[in-house]
């Protein structure tokens, strides 16, 4: 069972898992650890894409808050000359940000999982007793 869906009923898993599968891609999946050294080496921006409630119980350390109903109004602020990784709980609205950022020309990402299978894999995560929302 993928991390942080623990909490969902039958019909919503199947349902998540029928959405993974509509936008699933693989060229734009990165594991919580690539993502986790690609950040630490400076070498990509992560955005998170939560909604304030989520990202105030824990984030990534280092990722920028946009959540994602704000994200087309602040994309002329995401620098196009560096890979960029977004984030959610679990991955759906991520991968629709990365879609949406290659359209246009974007190297964009999801990190696998999102959030929870970052904090499942025992990553750094801010604050330091950071953990992922209940939906």
């Amino acid at each position: 069972m993928q991390p942080g869906t623990e909490h969902l009923t039958n019909e919503q898993r199947a349902q998540f898992m029928q959405a993974e599968e509509i936008f699933a891609d693989d060229a734009i999946e990165r594991s919580p650890q690539d993502v986790q050294e690609l950040l630490s080496a400076g070498a990509v921006q992560v955005i998170d894409v939560r909604e304030s409630y989520e990202r105030e119980l824990g984030y990534i350390p280092g990722s920028r808050h946009v959540e994602i109903e704000r994200l087309a109004w602040n994309s002329p602020t995401v620098d196009r000359a560096q890979p960029v990784v977004f984030c959610c709980r679990l991955g759906l609205r991520a991968k629709l940000a990365a879609h949406a950022f290659r359209r246009v020309g974007f190297e964009a990402y999801n990190v696998t999982g999102g959030f929870a299978a970052w904090h499942a894999a025992g990553l750094p995560v801010a604050p330091d007793n950071g953990r992922v929302a209940d939906h």
